[in-house]
């Protein structure tokens, strides 16, 4: 497991610098772009362009989950990181080890239903509080274990929706594009809320995957309660989001010459 920790771990940032990296420019630099395009030019560039740059999103996003999988098993469990002191495997802990692989199933079904943005904002963050407090107070997680658990949560539902949401999206709004037609506007409505619901959890999971750089937050510092470990996390995803939120107001103002 030793051996296998450095290896997987450095092939696990390169595929997330590759996937994160991607979704920014989608959002925060392509997306802007498009909107001053003409539709001739549109019709030239988008094919050429996208196809690319969604090829090295979509398998950055598939190397950065599969690899983020094989990372629980050596650091924490076959590393022994989930439980504090005398913690051992309940029921509690199996149910919510098992539910970031559920989580994207849920998610869809209320990003389905529910369109609007800050309706979805609330009802996704009081989830992830009611996610992580479950991991602490009932799996009985460590401070580091919840943080990536939850991240583990984030990263599978953005996986989920690079792969079963955007990509199939946008090869039907590519081809309409290149044969001069209008895409269609739900299409152009679904990959758009998938991709900015990607780049809002993008924020707070690089924070939960250096949890080996964060334990004077979980709790007895800053009058942060020790009962409590995951206050700061909630902190910091509304702080992530918040950051996110400044960036596209910033890329709206960006010019071309």
């Amino acid at each position: 497991m030793d051996v296998l920790n450095g290896p997987v771990r450095w092939l696990h940032i390169i595929a997330g610098v590759l996937w994160i990296g991607m979704l920014y420019f989608f959002n925060f630099v392509n997306g802007p772009m498009a909107g001053a395009l003409d539709g001739d030019t549109k019709k030239k560039v988008v094919p050429e362009l996208m196809p690319r740059a969604l090829f090295w999103f979509r398998w950055g996003a598939a190397w950065t989950w599969v690899t983020g999988v094989l990372l629980l098993q050596i650091v924490f469990y076959g590393g022994k990181l989930m439980f504090d002191g005398g913690g051992a495997w309940t029921t509690g802990a199996i149910v919510m080890v098992v539910f970031p692989y559920v989580a994207p199933f849920l998610y869809d079904a209320i990003a389905k239903s529910v369109k609007d943005p800050k309706q979805f904002g609330a009802i996704a963050f009081v989830g992830a509080a009611i996610t992580v407090a479950l991991m602490a107070m009932w799996g009985g997680f460590s401070y580091r274990a919840f943080n990536i658990h939850l991240g583990a949560t984030f990263g599978t539902i953005m996986a989920f929706n690079v792969w079963f949401r955007i990509w199939p999206a946008q090869q039907k709004i590519i081809r309409a594009v290149k044969e001069g037609q209008a895409p269609d506007a739900a299409l152009v409505a679904l990959a758009g809320a998938r991709s900015r619901h990607n780049t809002y959890m993008s924020a707070p999971l690089l924070w939960m995957m250096i949890n080996n750089h964060t334990p004077e937050f979980s709790g007895g510092n800053f009058g942060l309660p020790s009962r409590y470990p995951f206050v700061a996390l909630l902190v910091v995803i509304l702080v992530g989001w918040h950051v996110v939120w400044q960036f596209y107001k910033r890329a709206a103002k960006v010019k071309g010459f």
